[in-house]
């Protein structure tokens, strides 16, 4: 079903004033379009435009031509609301667009989600920005491997395509899951040990980094929730293998491989 929105009312009455405006089947008017046309003083009626009653027998010597009369085509609208279908001219100040000319508002579960992704992003480059001030060139390194799947993924929401990502820090999805749950084994240090300031401040960067990629997967799945199904579980399994790959970087740094 689409909406008849009040931009759209404008331009197609801008040079008449009916008495009644015919919704046509399968369509709506949103509350502002409805209200414009009571401004107008003009009534509402659905189910299309009645026949108009065939026109009386004219006398043999006077035939009557009857005249067409041909409705401008009204302009084709801008853009087109992700949830109502309702259409705009120019783009409302309170939205933003989702992919192509689909907008949603700015506070949309979508929207929030792609914030959550950018900050995370800048979080990521201001702490290779402080580790490399003297600091292990392959911790930073590492982090920029982070940063470049972050950004593919921003991009595969963007364009609505799919996510495709193999490894992480040279490590396959299978290895994160090894060494994320066994660090004593592969790195000989405890799980998950609590952060403290004595560990370092590297530590906490990426302790920090940790927590921010943990919210940024909560915001991904509020955002592709549709009922009790998800419609990118490419990206919100990502950001959890990415949880487990900062992870696996900050017991590298407790084993000494940052050094």
């Amino acid at each position: 079903m689409k909406a008849i929105t009040e931009d759209f009312l404008r331009v197609e009455l801008r040079n008449t004033q009916p008495e009644v405006y015919y919704i046509p089947e399968g369509k709506i008017l949103t509350p502002a379009a409805r209200e414009y046309l009571q401004q107008r003083k003009i009534k509402v009626a659905a189910g299309g435009q009645p026949a108009e009653p065939a026109p009386a027998a004219a006398p043999a010597a006077q035939p009557v031509v009857p005249t067409v009369m041909c409705a401008p085509e009204p302009p084709k609208p801008k853009y087109v609301d992700y949830e109502t279908g309702a259409y705009y001219m120019e783009k409302p100040e309170h939205m933003t667009q989702l992919f192509g000319n689909v907008l949603v508002a700015k506070d949309h579960p979508r929207i929030h989600f792609r914030g959550k992704l950018d900050s995370l992003q800048a979080l990521v480059v201001l702490d290779q920005v402080q580790i490399a001030e003297g600091g292990c060139q392959k911790l930073v390194d590492d982090l920029g491997n982070i940063l470049g799947v972050l950004r593919e993924m921003m991009r595969c929401d963007v364009l609505d395509e799919a996510f495709k990502n193999e490894t992480i820090i040279g490590l396959t999805h299978a290895e994160l899951r090894e060494r994320s749950h066994n660090p004593q084994k592969f790195f000989g240090v405890q799980y998950m040990q609590l952060p403290d300031y004595t560990m370092g401040r590297d530590y906490a960067l990426l302790n920090q980094l940790r927590a921010a990629v943990r919210e940024t997967e909560v915001a991904a799945t509020e955002a592709f929730r549709v009922g009790n199904k998800y419609t990118r579980k490419d990206i919100i399994e990502e950001l959890n293998r990415l949880s487990s790959a900062i992870h696996i970087m900050m017991c590298m740094y407790l084993a000494g491989q940052y050094r």
